[in-house]
């Protein structure tokens, strides 16, 4: 194939084009305030990696654990820390929208997934949803008041705060029983 003087500089071209309008869209996006919605959400996607990741990285075969040795009477199996957590999940940001949440989160909630892939479904589709919903708390609404028997009476704002430190209590238990059975969290690598 002959390449010619005329195609490397079309090739330059097209590359340096390229460059150029993404330096300008990191620029523009470095000079926007930041926002309710984004000072949550910085937070949020990274308790949101960790967490599925750390569903992930646990064997299916271990989805069963629970821990036994110490005082860990009637604590929930690892399968039911993520189906509690995707409920949960649920449950606050449909608050948030002034929607019925899930009923029984303590116990699971009403989705059927069992296995681990259902369970990994449900997780990210709940994490999903949550970003939905906490892109739209801004400084009109964030104060708004919520209702409902997960987080409420609280405001937009104070649900979307209990959202984050709720997973991120489970996401502590979760860690402990994947390294219970030799696995090192993914955020911990």
């Amino acid at each position: 194939m002959k390449f010619s003087c005329r195609s490397a500089v079309l090739v330059i071209t097209l590359v340096w084009g390229s460059v150029t309008a993404w330096c300008q869209n990191m620029e523009k996006r470095a000079r926007q305030p930041p926002t309710i919605a984004s000072t949550l959400n910085q937070t949020w996607k990274m308790l949101e990696w960790s967490f599925v990741s750390a569903a992930d990285a646990m064997p299916e075969n271990k989805y069963p654990f629970a821990p036994t040795d110490g005082e860990f009477k009637r604590v929930r199996t690892f399968a039911q820390q993520v189906k509690h957590v995707a409920c949960a999940n649920f449950a606050f940001f449909n608050e948030i929208q002034g929607k019925t949440p899930p009923p029984e989160c303590e116990n699971g909630g009403p989705d059927p997934a069992k296995t681990k892939p259902e369970l990994m479904k449900y997780l990210r589709d709940s994490f999903a949803y949550a970003d939905e919903v906490m892109a739209t708390i801004d400084a009109k609404n964030a104060l708004a008041p919520v209702s409902g028997r997960y987080g409420g009476p609280s405001t937009k704002l104070g649900i979307a705060v209990l959202a984050v430190w709720h997973a991120s209590d489970h996401y502590g238990q979760m860690v402990e029983y994947l390294r219970m059975n030799g696995i090192v969290p993914p955020a911990s690598r």
